[in-house]
């Protein structure tokens, strides 16, 4: 085997972006993963009928459009498309009802009725300035002074509160269904703290750079990620589990794109004890129960404003939403789901056959899961789109517990790889100022665990790799 200067474990998003910072800082770069395709959950296969291609996880990227490491001119995604639907998202409530991020702020909030001047003094501000907020949001935390400190400070006031109390600033079950649909993205109930920033940001982005999906799937992503680092003179070497850090090569970096729980297991004795008692500590959130579909037709969704966004969240008014996250956080299985759907195809037509199209839904579930919630699901769909179970073609469904045994990272299903509370946000995965530095000489945490969580934006692997550079001496 050639020896490598770097070697990073796992080839997500994150582990992608730390290989492609280190190739281009001149070191030789190899990059080990254990399934036998890269991404972790960026990847798009057929899971249901030949010609429909499904995204297995991430699907909608507002923070790649976002992101520093990604919006750089002459960044690896260059070379992929982005489709961008004529409405962000939408929020069905019955019937013709809905709620809908249809464009700028002024735009959406003249859909409002009575909360329109609320909405645009709440917004407007955030998406003027969204590229400050994107990049303080997304940087290592406690380590950097925001270019727009009033705003940030004002962004960060709003968002420390609970979704619940937020929505109270609206009227409208409209308004503030809208709000809740985004917020309950964070895995949180509503009434938690820091559950309305999620809110916050999701919808800020929604206005400055929409919510793409990419043509041909998430996997472009991982494409154009792997064709840098080889072209850099880097290896992506696939079907390759590593158990142990003793199976790795002699190497001056090792970068782990993996979750707290793998690194105890992967270090063995070499983990001193302190920091093994703080990924120990460490919390994993709810699961997730994802059903994917071949359809024969567009889901008939009553509201056409529906139709024409790639994402709907279905579940009802924000109180409908707000006891669903509630039964997840109490360890039940809620009756009426809180669902994020996506239907690509909307925008997309090389994901499925002409005339047919993919959808995928999830639900949150207890973590570890083992309940199949997709008649749940289907129910919850069927309810603002009567007759969708009529196109159904195929079907594939997965389990919080089978969401963990396909990819490793998702410790009982949390996709997120750790829960989103205060304190994991400031600190993940362990109390200490550098959280990328696992206390092991050489060996470094590049994954979702760490700051600044979860999300398709590559800044865990940048600020892991620019943190092992710096111990090289080469940063």
């Amino acid at each position: 085997m050639t020896r490598a200067d770097a070697v990073v474990v796992g080839s997500g998003p994150n582990g992608l972006a730390a290989a492609v910072t280190l190739a281009r800082a001149g070191l030789a770069v190899e990059v080990h993963e254990g399934a036998e395709t890269p991404g972790g959950g960026c990847r798009t296969q057929a899971l249901t009928l030949d010609g429909f291609r499904h995204d297995v996880c991430s699907s909608v990227h507002p923070l790649l459009v976002a992101s520093p490491f990604f919006r750089e001119k002459d960044g690896p995604t260059r070379s992929i498309a982005l489709c961008l639907p004529e409405v962000a998202l939408a929020h069905p409530l019955g019937g013709s009802r809905a709620a809908a991020v249809t464009g700028s702020v002024a735009e959406t909030a003249a859909g409002m009725g009575d909360d329109a001047a609320t909405y645009r003094r709440l917004f407007g501000p955030f998406a003027a300035g969204s590229t400050s907020i994107v990049d303080f949001a997304l940087a290592a935390p406690l380590r950097s002074i925001p270019r727009r400190p009033l705003l940030v400070a004002r962004f960060g006031a709003a968002g420390l509160l609970p979704a619940s109390v937020l929505a109270r600033r609206f009227k409208s079950e409209e308004a503030r269904a809208l709000l809740g649909g985004v917020a309950a993205h964070s895995m949180l109930p509503l009434s938690t703290p820091l559950s309305g920033g999620f809110g916050l940001l999701l919808t800020t982005l929604a206005h400055s750079v929409g919510w793409p999906v990419v043509e041909g799937g998430s996997a472009r992503i991982v494409e154009a990620l792997v064709g840098e680092i080889e072209g850099l003179g880097g290896r992506v070497v696939t079907g390759k589990w590593v158990r142990s850090l003793e199976e790795l090569p002699p190497a001056r970096a090792v970068l782990l794109d993996v979750t707290p729980r793998q690194l105890i297991g992967m270090a063995g004795s070499s983990l001193g004890g302190f920091a093994r008692r703080q990924m120990e500590w460490f919390r994993y959130g709810p699961g997730v129960c994802k059903v994917d579909w071949a359809l024969s037709g567009p889901v008939p969704w009553s509201a056409e404003v529906c139709r024409r966004t790639a994402t709907i969240h279905v579940g009802g008014t924000i109180d409908e939403i707000a006891r669903s996250e509630a039964e997840i956080a109490a360890g039940r299985h809620p009756d009426r789901p809180y669902c994020i759907v996506v239907q690509p195809s909307v925008v997309d037509g090389s994901r499925a056959p002409a005339g047919s199209h993919v959808l995928w839904a999830y639900c949150h579930t207890p973590n570890g899961s083992t309940v199949d919630m997709t008649a749940r699901i289907e129910a919850q769909i069927e309810r603002f789109a009567p007759g969708f179970r009529d196109l159904v073609l195929a079907r594939v469904s997965s389990t919080a517990a089978d969401s963990e045994r396909h990819n490793p990272n998702y410790v009982g299903g949390d996709i997120a790889s750790g829960a989103a509370t205060l304190r994991q946000t400031l600190f993940r995965p362990m109390l200490r100022w550098n959280s990328y530095r696992t206390g092991i000489k050489g060996i470094y945490l590049c994954g979702a665990s760490t700051p600044p969580g979860g999300g398709v934006h590559g800044m865990c692997g940048y600020w892991a790799a620019r943190t092992a550079l710096k111990d090289l001496g080469m940063a």
